[in-house]
């Protein structure tokens, strides 16, 4: 697999996958140099389908949204606007596309490095941070979510066990207010509030 930050020099191969998740039939253009090109990880479907959704409205954000799909299950399922931001160029390309197909109609794609190109507040963040990024970036995105929050806004996140979610927790509870909100199969989905 190519490194996350240099994939755009893969060569091309897009193709569709389908997937079922809270009711609702969705279906994602994905290529090569992307998260989860085979279709929805596990992680990020138990992200979906632990996440409180009466908890999520107002203006979203999908931090690291890769080709999408975080983004565009909640705001479609909410029709929240959301916004999805991602350093990989080809997973904008994609996440805009895709966002279309699935009938999104309130949304934004565009490059972010982190919060680098961020200029609002949400009611809510959303992510599964890019673990093979580096420790640096996760602690990034996760940490300084606050400054990016509403007053009552929350950060929704998964993250295994194995990646550091029990330290990574510690450091959290510095910040926020934390709620484990499920555990499978090694993954944790950690909700985070001020």
């Amino acid at each position: 697999m190519g490194h996350y930050f240099t994939n755009e020099k893969l060569p091309s191969n897009v193709k569709k996958v389908d997937t079922f998740v809270l009711g609702h039939g969705f279906s994602f253009f994905t290529d090569n140099g992307v998260f989860s090109k085979d279709g929805l990880d596990f992680g990020s479907r138990l992200l979906l389908e632990t996440i409180p959704l009466e908890e999520v409205g107002g203006k979203i954000l999908d931090m690291g949204c890769g080709y999408g799909v975080l983004g565009i299950v909640v705001g479609k399922i909410t029709s929240a606007h959301v916004d999805m931001v991602d350093v990989n160029l080809r997973a904008l390309h994609l996440a805009e596309r895709n966002a279309k197909l699935n009938g999104v109609s309130r949304f934004n794609v565009f490059e972010s490095n982190a919060y680098e190109n961020i200029i609002s507040k949400y009611s809510t963040i959303i992510t599964n941070p890019p673990i093979r990024a580096g420790k640096k970036v996760v602690y990034d995105i996760t940490m300084n979510a606050k400054d990016y929050l509403e007053d009552d806004g929350k950060l929704f996140l998964v993250i295994r066990k194995e990646q550091g979610a029990k330290s990574l927790i510690v450091d959290l509870k510095k910040i926020y207010n934390v709620e484990v909100l499920e555990k499978s199969k090694g993954f944790y989905i950690i909700k985070c509030y001020l």
